[in-house]
């Protein structure tokens, strides 16, 4: 898509928000705290929600069972990170990322090699088949904690940020924490490199043209069947990634993580446009910000406002902010 051909009226949606509740708050530092908070956990859920979209986007594959990769990640993370105390007791922020890094590498590994074994014997008998897909992914996520619990038991850990991670700094009277500032880069670098990956570079090429026109593309020689397959380890990798974002982000890992978490995917890809990754990204950021807003505007409201937000987005546009042609 050229950038004259870009829709610009969604991209306004993240900043009209965060002013328009800035009179609400009154505190300008407190409004920037909010804002980058909010900002970070936005970034978070794309990461995690971005796995699901490009699932669902290039291979119209529901994925209810996406959550059991965001849990296995942070799993993945407690075990790697509890190995590694002499670098994630450091203060020093480079000896910290030496461990949260190889965390996240292996629960991108652990989760792909999961999501390979789930995409063959769980999705592949029900391609085409929505009412199936969901029936089935479910019951994967469902016997997938059951196997977290076997491996690392039904208990709550602790997943601690490491200590050069924790902290924040001062803008003011603002204090920006510093995790929040690493989630807000991390979750640019992931959609940075979708967006390349999907429209500069030949796989991306391959695979959109085999989502509009799967004969042509094989009529080349081409096995959209193996590219597709690389599209779902994709996507359990980003999951298992935005697992160990999220449990650094609460600091505490439990089997039904990935459960709780869904109900936020789904609003983001919803408002997203079912299969955009820039809609994703516009959805995660306003799903973070209502979050935050509302939890100190309104704390009651809170677990409402995402659902509000979405009923408000899709009545000015039904398809989503950035709908996918061919859905």
């Amino acid at each position: 898509m050229k950038l004259h051909d870009l829709d610009w009226k969604p991209l306004a949606l993240v900043p009209l928000l965060a002013l328009f509740v800035l009179p609400l708050i009154g505190s300008p530092s407190t409004w920037l705290t909010l804002t980058v908070a909010g900002l970070a956990m936005g970034m978070i859920i794309f990461i995690i929600a971005s796995g699901l979209t490009l699932v669902f986007g290039l291979m119209d594959v529901l994925n209810f069972g996406h959550g059991v990769f965001i849990a296995l990640g942070a799993f993945v993370a407690t075990s790697v990170l509890g190995s590694m105390g002499d670098y994630t007791g450091s203060q020093d922020l480079w000896r910290n990322l030496l461990a949260v890094l190889p965390a996240m590498v292996v629960a991108m590994l652990v989760a792909g090699a999961v999501g390979l074994a789930f995409e063959r014997f769980l999705v592949r008998p029900v391609y085409g088949n929505h009412l199936k897909q969901i029936l089935i992914t479910m019951g994967g996520m469902i016997i997938g904690e059951e196997l977290i619990k076997v491996i690392w038991g039904p208990a709550q850990i602790p997943l601690p940020l490491p200590q050069g991670m924790k902290g924040a700094l001062l803008l003011g009277d603002a204090a920006i924490e510093k995790y929040r500032l690493i989630a807000v880069v991390v979750g640019l670098l992931v959609f940075a490199a979708l967006a390349w990956t999907l429209s500069r570079t030949k796989v991306g090429l391959l695979i959109r043209a085999g989502v509009q026109d799967r004969e042509m593309v094989e009529s080349l020689g081409y096995r959209i069947r193996h590219l597709f397959i690389g599209v779902f380890l994709a996507g359990s990798a980003l999951a298992g990634l935005g697992g160990v974002m999220w449990g650094l982000y609460q600091q505490t890992v439990i089997p039904q993580m990935g459960a709780q978490v869904n109900v936020l995917i789904f609003i983001v890809i919803i408002i997203g446009g079912l299969g955009s990754t820039g809609g994703a990204l516009i959805g995660a950021l306003l799903v973070g910000l209502m979050a935050n807003y509302t939890g100190f505007l309104a704390p009651k409201v809170a677990l409402f406002s995402n659902i509000a937000l979405m009923v408000a987005v899709l009545l000015w546009r039904p398809q989503g902010v950035y709908a996918v042609s061919n859905r």
